[in-house]
């Protein structure tokens, strides 16, 4: 399995794009007037408490106001106060809080209103982008996050990620950690620091502290509402969240974002510098050149295509998404029906749980996969589809399928869902507009692979653009078709017809109907 990040820049936003074996499966963008980043840092002052809701409305400086609920204010929230108060007045210099009083754990079924008061001044971090109409989601549990290790400051505890499976070294890398970490510091050991020793888990810590104390020295001459303490750039966010040695390639069009992750890259894996390379080519703009474009037009719309000809139709609502699986009605070599579902369930639960992190989709899902009668095949989709969703790393929970051969899925939304129009004006009548003009290919293909098993000849008829666009290179979309169907296929360009029309003939001259 090879990995690479794309990374393109422009005036405006910086786009991230990650391949897995050259498939797209997640896209982010960096935009310049992105002024709220789940991991961002506020100073900030509460509007108002609401008894009913037993959260606060806070202030960060967005349109609408922040969201704070009181089980997002931590059981150390009494001491948290007190120390943003005697570092807001300068009579606190050591953020080390080695000699720091801590104060009395809240109540955790307490009331917001007995806490909070308009006008004070809080610390902040965005744990929900602002979606839709509403405001940023925050918390005043703080957590700084590491390549290795995540710090919780006012806290003692040390917990290892669940995803370590071997107990053995769970207990060691917890013993290492109690023996470098602070007093009022607690740490959260991720995943990726299995194996790893003393000395990188040790640096990495101190990396953290440094970003706290650089937080906390602003605190006394910060504006309400500021920000405080910004979250890494989303290269190096990206990298220290989903890097690992199966990254091949990191391929960067900007120069000084080139030199920063070559940078980052050097501290968290100096061995892998080598990978990230400066993509100079004025010939073919960088993600035309790793099929990006294409793959973009080809995963966002309504109808999702997938291979031997199935489909995914993706509709979303205020309350939940919804995801149609249909087989395309092709004949195939399967023995039975049911052979015949499992095999586009599976196609489908891989494509599934790629579109959920490539669209970033949130909240409440339902999959409708074609239904199986034999309960050994839902729990073998079950499983599969499982075993797929285990590299996201939003959390997520999957359901077993119902009789009906429905799959239910919550995942966790903490930005808007990304979406992208891929529909284009129709040059055949301007008033309307079409499926990106790209997808045309795709759908011939499909066709294709349909009727070609069952014809000794095939001639397609299509517009002179598309004709062209088949024919033109070494090796042409053509070859490519004859390699895999061992069948020339006669390519006529007819200008009668539209740019999307095309039909099939038989080697009699009949139409062939699909």
């Amino acid at each position: 399995m090879n990995k690479e990040l794309i990374i393109r820049s422009s005036a405006d936003a910086v786009d991230f794009a990650l391949l897995k074996d050259g498939k797209l499966i997640e896209l982010h963008k960096e935009e310049e007037t992105s002024n709220f980043q789940v991991g961002d840092i506020f100073i900030a002052k509460i509007r108002k408490p609401v008894a009913g809701l037993n959260a606060a409305f806070v202030n960060v400086g967005y349109e609408k106001d922040a969201f704070l609920h009181y089980h997002d204010l931590g059981p150390s929230f009494a001491s948290y106060l007190k120390f943003i108060k005697l570092v807001s007045a300068g009579k606190l210099k050591d953020f080390s809080l080695k000699n720091f009083q801590f104060e009395k754990e809240i109540d955790k079924d307490g009331a917001v209103a007995d806490i909070l008061n308009a006008n004070q001044s809080i610390l902040v971090q965005v744990v929900k982008e602002p979606i839709s109409t509403k405001g940023p989601r925050i918390s005043c549990e703080l957590s700084f996050a590491g390549r290795f290790l995540v710090l919780v400051p006012f806290s003692d505890r040390v917990s290892v990620s669940q995803k370590i499976e071997s107990k053995e070294e769970k207990d060691r890398l917890k013993k290492l950690v109690q023996s470098i970490k602070q007093r009022g510091f607690g740490v959260i050991v991720r995943t990726v620091a299995e194996g790893k020793n003393i000395a990188e888990l040790e640096k990495d810590l101190q990396n953290l502290m440094n970003r706290w104390t650089a937080m906390s020295k602003k605190l006394p001459t910060a504006h309400h509402p500021s920000k405080v303490l910004g979250e890494l750039n989303k290269a190096s966010s990206i990298l220290r969240d989903v890097f690992n040695d199966t990254f091949t390639s990191i391929q960067i069009d900007d120069e000084e974002l080139y030199q920063e992750t070559k940078d980052y890259l050097a501290e968290i894996a100096p061995d892998k510098q080598k990978i990230v390379k400066f993509y100079q080519s004025k010939d073919t703009p960088l993600f035309e050149k790793y099929h990006i474009e294409r793959q973009i037009k080809t995963s966002f719309g309504r109808t999702v295509s997938m291979s031997k000809g199935a489909y995914l139709i993706i509709e979303h609502t205020e309350a939940l998404h919804v995801i149609d699986v249909n087989s395309g009605n092709r004949s195939n070599k399967a023995n039975n029906q049911e052979d015949t579902a499992l095999e586009v369930n599976m196609i489908a639960a891989a494509e599934i749980a790629r579109q959920l992190r490539l669209r970033d989709m949130g909240g409440i899902i339902v999959v409708d996969f074609i239904d199986m009668k034999d309960p050994d095949n839902r729990q073998v989709l079950f499983n599969f589809l499982r075993e797929e969703m285990s590299d996201d790393k939003a959390k997520h929970k999957i359901l077993p399928p119902s009789k009906f051969g429905l799959v239910q899925i919550t995942r966790q939304r903490v930005r808007p869902e990304v979406n992208i129009e891929t529909r284009e004006e129709n040059p055949n009548n301007l008033t309307s507009d079409i499926d990106a003009p790209i997808q045309i290919i795709d759908k011939i293909a499909f066709s294709l692979e349909k009727i070609i098993k069952d014809h000794k000849k095939v001639t397609l008829n299509v517009h002179p653009f598309v004709a062209a666009y088949l024919t033109k290179g070494f090796p042409s979309l053509r070859s490519k078709w004859f390699f895999e169907h061992k069948k020339w296929v006669k390519i006529i360009p007819r200008d009668a017809y539209t740019y999307f029309e095309y039909q099939f003939f038989d080697g009699e001259g009949k139409e062939i109907k699909q």
